[in-house]
């Protein structure tokens, strides 16, 4: 059985690869931290991973790790494979008119859109909300610690967040590629410098960041090192290891030591680990195990918890009874000058990287929106001449050169346009003028046939008057027949006479160009007279029904160029009953309303309807289905007739086979 290669590309759903690049990610930043975190923070000697870890943390410090990576890995695998679920569903479906359902591609494409900002910001913040639930729950950690392992995987997290909004945009964009279609909405805008910003500040920040912790670890250990030789040398001038010494002598001799600090403790711990406080609050838990079991592995040294922020020195002394004690004096490393030091140079530093991250972007975006604007004006011909400065020697500098190639061939262009408009005008206005005399000629034929029979009428009658006039046997009854007679035919012909006026007045404002005719006001009613005496030849010819309907009120007035009004509307009628390729008894329905400060003329044939590809182009481009009987150019001039010489709009809608409806809206 052969498998079935999916279109899109992808081996996998989209759900489980972008999981995988995030968990490999996640893996191997867990490796690097759980590295990392001991050298960077200090950790005391033996205190991870030792027998001492699990009694004080409860599970290993490698445990605490990969069960906060398992946490945070299966936590966003498993929101990616719900929220991605509808995405997975759609690649998956066989059905090749998943292409074309636009609600489902919508909800497609905002998901795509939106979800990878969504998964950036939960990879940052979740790290560090599940880091300080475990370490709460896990034993002797200090605030000051947990406050700096959050700090330190927060910037790792910020990391994590854009390497892998980096690896899986790649996804979302082909998923978004595949479901484009023009015109379609691409959903909420992300603009260029928000992306620059949302990208490359993490970094910084987790750079300082990183940076300033370095710093201040560095600082404590050059410390904890003068510190531990004074306070050693200290407790070891004031007892005598070969000697022995009572707990209340201890505790005597331990009371006597000066303290460099306020903060200073000093303590004893017995074998059986009981603390007894000399001086300041009592030892933690974690003090009393790490001098049980670790400070003779150090030389004495002891720590208040995993970091060096509070150290202390122990000397093990003997008792007249043989039980082992431990005095001890513990003190504060915190450099806390140094910190506040380090705080206040972190956050000049990222106010500086703010400033000139914002600078830098908005550049960038400036520069990009330069040439956006002159494309803009490129298309809707405001501006075709103007040249963009080049002022890098980049990428956005080689953008600009090819913008202002791109603007000179469309100035040459436009010049060639320009001298074949003429041509191609005149060639449209020829064949209009062509058509338009073959209605005439027809519209006047009969006419003029009628004037001649009733001239021919007429010289009959006056030729019986004239021989009447010296006839006896003529009565008066006989004369005033004959000059009933004559006033009839006098009558037909001012009819036929007026009928030809109205035709020579209509032809006489379409024989023009549209620059020339003037603007005035007219109705709806005069407008569809002079339609129906221009069209009648054609209608008739073709044997279409032409019904024009008005329910305008004939006090509603438009101003404008009526012949050009004239022109668009005949040429939408003259291609309807093209549409018909010689089919008798078919309709045209011209109708005309008033709606909402507007004039709408709908122009309705029943035919074919307009190929897709056709209607997609037809108010944009000269494009035609004539072949080399047309330019195209009707239709493009009749959209810029409407829009420029009356604001108003033309829209069109065919389906195959159910025919085609223009409506042209006209403000009044």
């Amino acid at each position: 059985m052969k498998r079935k290669v999916n279109t899109l590309g992808f081996k996998k759903a989209p759900s489980t690869l972008i999981s995988f690049r995030y968990s490999t990610i996640a893996l191997a930043i867990t490796l690097i931290l759980m590295l990392i975190i001991p050298k960077v923070l200090n950790y005391a000697p033996g205190t991870i991973n030792t027998p001492f870890d699990i009694q004080m943390s409860y599970i290993s410090y490698n445990t605490q790790f990969f069960a906060l990576a398992t946490l945070i890995i299966l936590g966003i695998v498993i929101s990616h494979k719900i929220s991605l679920h509808e995405v997975d569903t759609w690649y998956s479906d066989t059905d090749k008119s998943k292409f074309t359902d636009i609600k489902r591609l919508q909800k497609i494409r905002n998901k795509c859109i939106t979800l990878p900002y969504i998964y950036f910001a939960v990879e940052i913040i979740l790290p560090s909300t599940i880091a300080f639930i475990l370490l709460s729950i896990t034993g002797s950690h200090s605030a000051i610690m947990i406050g700096k392992v959050i700090l330190l995987l927060g910037s790792f997290s910020l990391l994590l967040a854009v390497v892998s909004f980096i690896f899986s945009k790649d996804i979302y964009d082909e998923l978004l590629s595949k479901t484009y279609i023009e015109g379609f909405n691409i959903g909420a805008r992300i603009g260029l410098k928000q992306r620059i910003f949302l990208l490359i500040f993490p970094i910084l920040l987790a750079s300082i960041l990183m940076t300033a912790l370095i710093g201040y670890s560095s600082s404590i250990r050059e410390k904890e090192e003068s510190l531990f030789y004074i306070y050693s040398n200290q407790i070891k001038n004031v007892f005598d290891t070969s000697k022995t010494y009572t707990i209340k002598e201890i505790y005597s001799i331990l009371s006597s030591i000066n303290t460099l600090s306020d903060t200073d403790k000093f303590f004893m711990i017995t074998e059986n680990a009981n603390a007894i406080c000399v001086k300041g609050t009592p030892v933690s838990n974690f003090v009393i195990e790490f001098t049980l079991q670790l400070s003779d592995e150090n030389n004495g040294r002891i720590y208040d918890s995993y970091g060096t922020d509070a150290q202390g020195c122990s000397l093990k002394l003997k008792t007249p009874t043989g039980e082992t004690v431990y005095a001890g004096i513990l003190y504060d490393v915190v450099a806390q000058n140094t910190f506040r030091y380090l705080m206040i140079v972190s956050v000049f530093l990222i106010s500086i990287s703010l400033v000139i991250l914002y600078i830098f972007a908005n550049s960038i975006r400036n520069s990009i929106q330069k040439i956006t604007v002159g494309f803009e004006h490129i298309i809707d011909y405001t501006d075709t001449n103007s040249l963009l400065p080049i002022v890098t020697n980049d990428e956005i500098g080689d953008l600009t050169k090819a913008f202002n190639e791109i603007q000179k061939l469309n100035t040459k262009l436009l010049a060639n346009i320009k001298d074949n408009q003429t041509m191609l005008i005149e060639k449209e206005r020829l064949a209009s003028l062509g058509q338009m005399i073959g209605g005439i000629a027809h519209n006047l034929k009969t006419p003029i046939f009628s004037i001649s029979g009733g001239l021919e009428g007429l010289n009959d009658l006056i030729q019986e008057f004239d021989s009447s006039i010296e006839d006896s046997t003529v009565t008066d009854q006989d004369m005033h027949d004959i000059a009933k007679d004559m006033n009839e035919w006098i009558e037909k012909l001012k009819a036929h006479i007026s009928y030809m006026s109205d035709v020579i007045t209509a032809v006489k404002g379409q024989a023009v160009t549209l620059s020339e005719s003037e603007e005035i006001e007219f109705n709806i009613e005069e407008l569809f007279k002079r339609i129906d005496i221009l069209m009648k030849h054609e209608v008739k010819n073709a044997l279409i029904n032409l019904n024009l309907e008005n329910t305008v009120d004939n006090n509603t007035f438009i101003k404008g160029n009526i012949n050009s009004l004239v022109q668009v509307i005949n040429n939408i009628i003259s291609n309807a009953i093209e549409a018909y390729n010689g089919k008798p008894e078919q309709n045209v329905d011209v109708f005309a309303k008033a709606e909402d400060n507007t004039i709408i003329i709908t122009i309705q044939d029943y035919g074919p309807g307009i190929p897709k590809a056709v209607k997609e182009k037809l108010f944009s481009e000269m494009i035609t289905t004539k072949g080399k009987n047309g330019t195209g150019l009707g239709l493009f001039m009749s959209y810029s007739t409407i829009k420029a010489n009356f604001q108003g709009d033309i829209k069109v809608e065919s389906e195959e086979n159910q025919g085609t409806k223009f409506t042209i809206i006209l403000p009044y």
